[in-house]
């Protein structure tokens, strides 16, 4: 069982000026639920009860919304608002334990989840990065951790990419396919196209066994004095096994602004409440 998921959230979303200047861009909202929210709640559906955030002391409204709101909950009962109460205190976060851990320096995404190691000790735990939107029947994390379960190592998720778009993730090198486990012989972080080992690239979702810590703390500084997360796993490759799977369905890049539009105008048109009018909209517009 994964029982402890990491979030690191303390970039400054600096593509979603001004609206990040007071917003965290992960508070963002896709219809009426925060960014953060849909990576929250895929980590508890797959039995996790403690959430690691990895955030900075300006994104306080992080911890606010995840805290319940008594006072705002009493004023919906008195309001007649019963149905309201379960979007603004959802039953699903009951018992969660939430952790906040302030990263002072953002040096990059292997550096954010080191600060969680004290918190998660010996535990094989999942890394959300909330940028990135999914939807499935079947979870992102769902679908890791079924490969987990059966390789009994380390997977991250992938998918395929366009080759003008390689440069811009960690990419693999696949080896044996097993099942729908794919075992990694090697990952380079950002590579030209030239030097691309293929078109598989990491997307924001990951089971780590707690090996990987060793690795995190061994990893030098980048050129851009970052801890690369896509470093320590080429690192971890030399002692044992890590998997990659291909993951089925949606995704959106949310931290981009062309991706944070799409995912709206797409869980827009899957909201029944909404979804015709939408429709009436975009006939309109174009």
């Amino acid at each position: 069982m994964v029982k402890i998921a990491v979030l690191p959230v303390a970039g400054l979303g600096t593509r979603f000026l001004p609206a990040s200047k007071a917003i965290p861009k992960e508070m963002l909202p896709i219809i009426d639920k925060p960014l953060i929210q849909y990576a929250v709640e895929e980590a508890i559906n797959i039995g996790v009860d403690e959430i690691i955030f990895i955030t900075s002391p300006e994104k306080y409204s992080i911890k606010k919304h995840f805290d319940k709101n008594i006072n705002f909950e009493d004023r919906l009962k008195n309001s007649g608002k019963i149905e309201m109460i379960k979007k603004l205190n959802p039953e699903i976060f009951s018992g969660i334990k939430f952790h906040y851990i302030d990263q002072k320096e953002q040096k990059g995404l292997g550096h954010a989840i080191l600060h969680a190691e004290e918190l998660v000790g010996e535990n094989t735990f999942a890394v959300l990065l909330p940028d990135d939107l999914f939807f499935s029947a079947e979870s992102c994390l769902d679908q890791l951790l079924n490969s987990h379960q059966e390789t009994n190592s380390s997977v991250i998720a992938v998918n395929k990419v366009s080759k003008e778009d390689v440069h811009k993730y960690g990419v693999i090198s696949p080896g044996v396919i097993k099942n729908k486990s794919i075992q990694i012989e090697d990952i380079v972080e950002k590579p030209s196209l030239d030097d691309a080992p293929s078109d598989i690239a990491v997307c924001g979702r990951y089971i780590f066994k707690p090996t990987i810590f060793k690795f995190l703390k061994t990893t030098k500084f980048d050129k851009s004095g970052e801890i690369q997360l896509t470093d320590a796993i080429k690192a971890l490759l030399e002692e044992e096994e890590v998997y990659a799977r291909m993951y089925e369905g949606e995704k959106y890049d949310c931290g981009s602004k062309k991706g944070f539009v799409h995912a709206t105008i797409a869980l827009a048109l899957k909201d029944k409440s909404i979804s015709k009018d939408i429709k009436k909209i975009i006939k309109e517009i174009i």
